[in-house]
């Protein structure tokens, strides 16, 4: 399948009807899915309707938006009127949004055709998609290892060449890291530059919206699309958006690297770090260098603590907002329970799977009485001086440079013991 550049170009100019597209995105998924298990659900009809209603505005000389017939396929915790939407999880299994989250609704007007929901880990809680209440999802290079996560669908239909686009989440590394071990691009936005209207929250001073796609054009491509102010989201942001896309030509890209400083974490590149990754990561800078980059090291001395703090603070932020699902208002909810308490905590028992318990578990913990200061307002000092650390690290350098990922892809449940890994 083509770029989502070149698909909507062509599709706008009348060289292509946004159907076939549609339809051959259909039968790529048909072909390609079964083994790898990127998509949880397919919505056809609408995707049709959309690719016809386009296709009819195009004829009737009527102006198209920039994903004119593109094929996407959207993460399952982002609303969406067509199909459901169950964050992968059986608590949520026959779920159904009475409404779109405001990135899908940015992405229809824009003229993109959604084609079904992916899978992820449940509730966005996983680094291998293997956490998902559906069955996991499989690397397309070689389906014995995990694509990551917990966008592992999104970035498996795009690396699988199902669709040009996807979208994702990320809250801590669930778009960079899967787009990493699945070889594409991955982008997580800077927060409050793309709203969070209708994604179903995990950690909601953490969680973001952004794009994967098969190259740097595409990516950049939906994320003007997608991102700006919204009034149904207090956190985003009042700033213009810039054209991405302009700053992308070949001439543009010599000029940006001529002069421009690459910060290059010394913490990042110490023990753990395997020898294929730091290669890749070095002829990479080499090339920036043959540019006319200047390569500067600079150091992010409290990133030892983040992973640690990010599970704190994470943790207690899902607590809350997994909350609400107890059965009453919506969701799964236990056959015959015997009370009250017994309705509220078999309808989570039988929901929810071990991560997300555990996560809950753990949020709940360190927001306790005795334990909150202890833990999680220490959590977030440690962010504040996580941040100051990255504030001084961009007064020497104008971009950061480092291994998403420390090691490749690992195999389906090498890692399944070690819930930190």
């Amino acid at each position: 399948m083509n770029s989502a550049l070149q698909i909507a170009t062509d599709v706008s100019a009348g060289r292509l009807k946004a159907e076939q597209v549609c339809q051959e995105a259909l039968a790529l998924i048909a072909q390609r899915d079964p083994p790898l298990h990127a998509l949880l659900e397919l919505t056809p009809e609408h995707a049709r309707q959309r690719a016809a209603a386009i296709d009819a505005a195009i004829s009737a000389g009527q102006p198209v938006g920039p994903l004119a017939g593109v094929p996407i396929a959207v993460k399952d915790n982002i609303c969406t009127l067509a199909g459901r939407t169950r964050c992968a999880s059986k608590i949520l299994e026959e779920y159904r949004s009475p409404y779109n989250a405001t990135v899908i609704d940015r992405l229809e007007a824009a003229g993109a055709v959604i084609v079904g929901k992916a899978n992820m880990d449940e509730f966005a809680m996983g680094s291998s998609t293997e956490n998902s209440g559906m069955g996991p999802t499989r690397n397309p290079w070689n389906a014995d290892f995990v694509p990551g996560g917990s966008s592992g669908g999104s970035a498996v239909a795009v690396a699988a060449r199902m669709v040009p686009l996807a979208l994702g989440s990320d809250t801590g590394g669930s778009i960079r890291q899967p787009a990493s071990l699945c070889g594409v691009v991955g982008l997580k936005p800077t927060y409050g530059r793309v709203s969070r209207y209708g994604l179903v929250a995990y950690g909601s001073s953490l969680d973001q919206i952004g794009p994967l796609a098969t190259n740097v054009t595409d990516a950049a491509l939906l994320l003007e699309v997608a991102a700006g102010q919204d009034p149904h989201d207090s956190t985003s942001v009042a700033e213009p958006v810039p054209q991405y896309t302009a700053a992308l030509g070949d001439s543009q890209l010599a000029q940006c690297a001529a002069g421009l400083r690459i910060g290059v974490p010394k913490e990042y590149f110490g023990e753990g770090l395997d020898p294929e990754v730091r290669a890749a990561i070095e002829a990479a800078l080499e090339v920036y260098r043959s540019l006319g980059a200047k390569i500067v090291e600079v150091s992010l001395p409290h990133s030892r603590y983040s992973v640690a703090a990010y599970y704190v603070v994470a943790t207690a932020e899902c607590s809350s907002n997994l909350a609400r699902f107890d059965g009453v208002h919506y969701g799964r909810r236990t056959a015959a329970p015997n009370d009250l308490i017994d309705l509220y905590s078999s309808s989570r028992d039988e929901g929810f799977g071990p991560e997300v318990k555990r996560r809950i578990m753990l949020g709940t913990f360190v927001l306790s009485s005795g334990y909150y200061e202890a833990y999680y307002s220490k959590a977030l000092k440690v962010r504040r001086l996580i941040k100051q650390d990255f504030d001084r690290a961009f007064e020497q350098a104008d971009v950061l440079a480092g291994p998403t990922s420390p090691t490749p892809a690992f195999r389906l449940g090498e890692k399944a013991s070690d819930p930190l890994a």
